[in-house]
């Protein structure tokens, strides 16, 4: 075996020991991976039993017994209320829905829609919104693009999240929404200049939504219908 060749295989042997070494460190798709996060589903919190006995199962919802439904209704919406009232025809029809839960899930899909937004990023957008709101959105992208124009933008926080009003039209429900929220965002041309916003202030941002779902359907995701910002 000449020089050459000795060279030839030992950098073939090492490409394989490299290729073995990254593959068990990477690891391989084994088609049991975590499928992306649901922002309405309180499942997604729940860890699964481990094989140890170290971790325990959260119920899930519609595992929960009907008096602790109606107990978590009441513990979010005084009872005699209009807004009790619509919670329970809700829950009537599908006992998986958990107002505080929704809550919770609702501020996370609201600052991943607004940064989507900002990026001007529609895939992520598409899986969030009906319809008819993406294509107001993408349709606003479209003409920022246009222009040039830039957005930045800081999600600070949200300082309150309520449900205003729950209906069940036949099978849909909808959920709208009033949410409080502070951020940092601005507008740049393609000079770099600030057209729009402030790029050091925080600004306050009052918005109803309404989110909805079939309920018949066994999709547990809710989807941006209608938005609307308080004056």
């Amino acid at each position: 075996m000449g020089a050459n060749d000795f060279i030839t295989l030992f950098f073939l042997v090492a490409a394989v020991l490299i290729f073995l070494q990254l593959r068990s460190v990477l690891g391989r798709r084994t088609g049991h991976e975590k499928p992306p996060v649901d922002p309405f589903s309180a499942r997604d919190t729940v860890k699964p039993a481990a094989d140890d006995g170290k971790v325990v199962t959260l119920p899930r919802r519609d595992q929960v017994d009907e008096e602790q439904r109606w107990a978590d209704v009441d513990a979010f919406a005084k009872p005699g209320t209009e807004l009790n009232t619509q919670i329970r025809e809700l829950v009537q029809v599908d006992p998986s829905f958990n107002p505080k839960e929704f809550v919770k899930g609702a501020g996370m899909a609201y600052e991943m829609i607004v940064m989507a937004f900002a990026d001007g990023d529609r895939k992520s957008l598409k899986d969030l919104l009906s319809k008819e709101v993406f294509d107001g959105f993408d349709a606003a992208i479209s003409e920022r693009e246009a222009r040039g124009e830039v957005v930045k933008s800081s999600f600070v926080g949200i300082d309150k999240a309520d449900i205003v009003k729950a209906v069940v039209n036949d099978s849909e429900a909808q959920i709208t929404i009033r949410i409080v929220s502070h951020l940092i965002s601005a507008t740049y041309d393609k000079a770099g200049t600030v057209v729009d916003g402030e790029a050091d202030a925080v600004a306050e941002v009052t918005d109803i939504w309404t989110f909805a779902r079939d309920t018949r359907s066994r999709d547990p995701n809710w989807k941006l219908i209608a938005t609307e910002s308080e004056q």
